[in-house]
């Protein structure tokens, strides 16, 4: 059973250089790495490997996310595909788990935050597992576990794995969704459509990577409107509902059950104000 890990980047290069230090640092190594760029340049500089690193361009603004995956996806040659974001640093047995629960559906690995400077000390794993922080929504689950879940919402893009075969069930992502938001929650939805299942793996830990988090994220606010709507014309339901409650509540938009009206964009100033401190590591 052969497997790829694929990862998408727009600037982050450090934090890519320490996604692949996880890499050659696990107890199986993938077959290969797929990088997605967004930008202008490949990612240049980057360490040497036990296993193949090829790229692909995927140019797009708003960030083209759904797209970039899609086309990793194409470019991909295992028959398992582990979907790993680019803040993420995998631990030492995140490949090993995600190739022993091959043919499991999809696979959601477990994800710790870190603080703010965490990696300057190196990336011993013991290390990371004390500074991490489990997201309080997140299940806590056993090293050896696999923990089924009918809630294909579960589904977050840091970390899964599922196969190829999979994959092409749910017909890969909407790229009619770009920038921020959806086009996860989206993909859950044609994986449930296909009867693809989902569980939580243990052992397939990674570590978050810190960086700014704003709250509400007023820098995505045109990009969630357009693509909760088009969430709800496609599933005819709201998605991303804890942001827009957050913008109806500041007098930015009036939601129903069929649209969004837009009162008011935020200002400068609003968005300036809602980047959290570096103390604050999700949202």
């Amino acid at each position: 059973m052969t497997l790829s890990v694929l990862t998408l980047v727009r600037g982050r290069r450090d934090h890519l250089v320490n996604l692949i230090a996880g890499l050659d640092a696990s107890t199986q190594a993938p077959d290969e790495l797929v990088i997605a760029y967004m930008q202008d340049e490949a990612p240049a500089g980057l360490p040497a490997t036990a296993f193949p690193v090829r790229m692909v361009q995927v140019p797009g603004e708003p960030m083209p996310l759904a797209a970039a995956r899609n086309r990793a996806a194409e470019a991909a040659r295992g028959e398992t595909l582990v979907f790993l974001d680019v803040d993420c640093i995998p631990s030492p047995t995140l490949v090993a788990r995600y190739a022993e629960t091959a043919g499991q559906g999809v696979r959601l690995g477990e994800v710790l935050y870190l603080p703010a400077g965490a990696t300057e000390g190196g990336l011993d794993p013991e290390r990371l597992d004390r500074l991490g922080v489990r997201h309080p929504a997140k299940p806590a689950i056993a090293l050896d576990e696999v923990r089924p879940t009918p809630d294909h919402g579960e589904l977050w893009g840091l970390s899964f794995a599922l196969s190829a075969t999979d994959w092409a069930a749910a017909g890969g992502m909407d790229e009619r969704y770009v920038g921020y938001g959806a086009e996860e929650t989206d993909f859950a939805a044609r994986l449930e459509a296909a009867g693809v299942p989902m569980a939580w793996v243990g052992g397939a830990r990674a570590w978050h990577q810190h960086h700014a988090v704003h709250m509400p994220p007023y820098q995505h606010f045109d990009s969630i409107l357009r693509n909760a709507a088009l969430f709800r014309a496609t599933w005819g339901r709201w998605c991303m509902d804890y942001w827009l409650g957050q913008f109806a509540e500041r007098g930015m938009i009036r939601i129903d059950d069929a649209a969004i009206t837009v009162l008011r964009h935020p200002n400068a100033d609003e968005i300036a104000a809602s980047r959290m401190p570096d103390t604050t590591l999700f949202s």
